[in-house]
């Protein structure tokens, strides 16, 4: 029995956001974050697999002296949050005394980013902030309040620019809202 997957077409949909609107709010973002942080460099923590492309081109706006890390975090299955986080052990290292920036591509629920943020707290972290590139209108599981929003959308299950369904479609350049 085989696992790989086959060839599949973009699913019907519309797009939500071009690729020019996310390419010109990743700029503004990054913008505010250089602001934010002048005369100190953060550490950035990109959730992956989602945040990618956002981590990518946000880190091309922003000083080459911030610290990059990524953390393979996950909690969703198809179109559904599982409830459950995959991964969250495999944050470590050493983030004392460090301030941190969260970079995720959606708030959904709020539970993946809750707890990364409290294990990162754990590890002793001084402080960390939260920059999403979606933030889904919605009530949460978890508090969560990002400091940073690329785009507030609706409750809808969206594909692109580094978000997927089942690891598909990460490459679309736009966000399109998957039927």
């Amino acid at each position: 029995m085989s696992t790989k997957k086959t060839f599949s077409p973009i699913p019907r949909g519309r797009t939500l956001i071009a690729s020019s609107a996310i390419q010109r709010r990743v700029r503004e973002l990054g913008a505010r974050i250089r602001s934010h942080y002048k005369g100190r460099n953060p550490v950035l923590l990109g959730l992956m697999n989602g945040a990618l492309f956002f981590l990518a081109d946000l880190l091309r706006t922003l000083p080459a002296s911030y610290e990059v890390r990524c953390a393979s975090v996950r909690s969703y299955s198809g179109k559904a949050s599982t409830g459950k986080i995959l991964g969250l052990s495999e944050i470590q290292g050493d983030f004392a005394e460090r301030e941190v920036v969260l970079i995720d591509d959606v708030l959904d629920t709020g539970l993946t980013l809750a707890e990364v943020r409290k294990r990162l707290l754990i590890l002793g972290a001084k402080r960390v902030e939260i920059c999403v590139f979606l933030r889904k209108r919605k009530r949460r599981t978890c508090a969560v309040r990002p400091r940073w929003v690329g785009f507030d959308i609706a409750d809808e299950f969206v594909i692109g620019y580094g978000l997927d369904y089942n690891g598909l479609y990460r490459g679309i350049k736009s966000v399109r809202v998957m039927e």
